[in-house]
């Protein structure tokens, strides 16, 4: 039994400008931060341009871009979404990064949390586990989700209901931590699809 800590991978998929999800994305780590059963990467999609044109021999320039991303994706255990919803779906800049990759998300487990108007991004988030299912990935059943969500947090990046959403964070961080440890396990045995 591998007694290693398990690396979780945050994903901030909007690039908007003056965007919210920093506010969400960052009390997110910082919960996962101190649950302790992680190590964790913010990805900021913002920092990582990946086009939208998929080739099987990218360019020189597509291939720098990846090699920031691509290497941090291969050696989490886990990966927590945090999207916005934007016209009842997620970010292209999300769907980009997806789509460029397979095998970094197999037999691996998936936390969303969504983020939005009236709706808390729960539209964008439930597309996004028939499409994680599609690449092998395991969506844990816990979600998070932040109706109007400006309103939900103080100004200095708190939410204002601390006892709801930190209970919601270690729910969703203690399902993580199950699956990512018994699928880290399992692909230790036996590499997935082999």
């Amino acid at each position: 039994m591998s007694t290693s800590t398990l690396k979780l991978a945050v994903i901030l998929a909007s690039v908007r400008e003056n965007r919210f999800g920093p506010t969400v994305a960052n009390w997110f780590v910082k919960k996962a931060e101190a649950h302790g059963g992680f190590e964790v990467d913010l990805i900021d999609l913002a920092e990582h341009e990946l086009p939208y044109v998929l080739s099987h021999q990218p360019s020189a320039e597509v291939t720098e871009t990846l090699s920031k991303v691509t290497p941090r994706l291969e050696q989490a255990d886990a990966f927590v979404v945090v999207t916005p919803e934007y016209n009842h779906s997620f970010p292209a800049s999300l769907k980009s990064l997806i789509d460029w990759h397979y095998t970094q998300w197999q037999a691996k487990p998936v936390g969303l949390v969504s983020y939005g108007g009236l709706s808390g991004g729960l539209r964008s988030a439930e597309q996004l586990r028939p499409i994680f299912g599609e690449l092998h990935a395991v969506p844990v059943r816990e979600q998070i989700s932040f109706h109007t969500a400006w309103e939900q947090f103080d100004e200095n990046g708190q939410p204002k209901d601390e006892t709801g959403t930190s209970i919601a964070a270690k729910t969703q961080l203690d399902q993580l931590g199950w699956w990512a440890d018994a699928l880290r396990e399992a692909r230790a045995r036996k590499p997935y699809g082999k």
